[in-house]
């Protein structure tokens, strides 16, 4: 673009019409007045015979910037050296590993001291990590009434831990579920229904003191996912899979297993004598 307006201005009316002296001194003077309106420009103070070169020859003083111009700085790419062509290369015969020995015959295991113990082994082990472990995101219920509150959660329906991510009462990086606490428990005063993975003591009393109810549901780690991205299952074209048991040994830990879809209504409790009954009417 800047070259075609250079051009477009060298060859204007106003350029063309600068008469052409054969005195030096009077081309001197129009090649002081262009290097002014172009001080980009550099020229060379010779006669010429031609008015469309405008009395004077002119170079770049510096290089226009363009595609075709566009290339890397001297000496920043190098080439790869070349070993082993010849003794002239300075890199040939033994092509840099010297005379004999392991590393100029070959590789060998990361780590690897010569045969005596590696410091990976001399250094004692500290700690345990439980694979087993399950990490649960917090929320307590003064945050879920400021919700509530706020017209965000609606506390006539379930609150679910989609409700809950949905909302912003948790964070969207959840590993194993949602733990209810009871910090702001003084600011429930009317029944709630939630759905989450553990509760404590003092959160389950309040809940239920306000005529409420709490329920620990179990999920695993695909459940969780359904239950929080349903939409990443109907975007890959996948089913919705079906509701994991808990294992043996969180059968204590959890009252029923998490329905999906999210749901929206809450379960009602069944004591074992109920449930033994339907046991046997069934």
């Amino acid at each position: 673009m800047l070259r075609r307006r250079i051009t477009s201005l060298l060859s204007s009316s106003t350029l063309q019409n600068v008469p052409i002296y054969s005195e030096s001194i009077k081309i001197s003077q129009h090649i002081f007045t262009f290097s002014q309106k172009f001080p980009f420009l550099q020229f060379s103070e010779r006669p010429i015979s031609s008015i469309g070169s405008l009395g004077c020859q002119f170079r770049r003083a510096y290089s226009l910037l363009s595609l075709n111009d566009l290339q890397d700085n001297k000496g920043a790419r190098k080439q790869k050296t070349r070993k082993g062509r010849g003794i002239g290369s300075g890199k040939g015969k033994t092509a840099g590993r010297g005379h004999k020995g392991q590393k100029a015959r070959g590789t060998y295991k990361f780590g690897f001291e010569g045969g005596q113990t590696p410091l990976r082994r001399r250094v004692p082990k500290r700690g345990f990590k439980n694979p087993f472990s399950l990490t649960f995101q917090p929320v307590g219920l003064g945050k879920i009434a400021k919700l509530i509150n706020a017209g965000k959660i609606d506390s006539s329906e379930l609150i679910t831990m989609k409700t809950l991510k949905d909302s912003g009462a948790i964070g969207k990086q959840i590993e194993d579920g949602a733990r209810l606490m009871g910090r702001g428990a003084e600011h429930i005063q009317w029944p709630i229904h939630l759905e989450v993975s553990r509760v404590t003591a003092r959160a389950k009393a309040a809940v239920e003191a306000a005529g409420g109810s709490v329920r620990r549901v179990h999920y695993n780690k695909l459940g969780l996912r359904a239950l929080l991205k349903p939409e990443w299952f109907e975007k890959k074209g996948r089913l919705l899979p079906r509701p994991a048991r808990p294992p043996p040994k969180l059968k204590d830990k959890v009252d029923s297993i998490g329905r999906l879809p999210a749901p929206t209504k809450p379960l009602p409790f069944v004591t074992e004598e109920a449930e033994s009954m339907s046991a046997a009417l069934a």
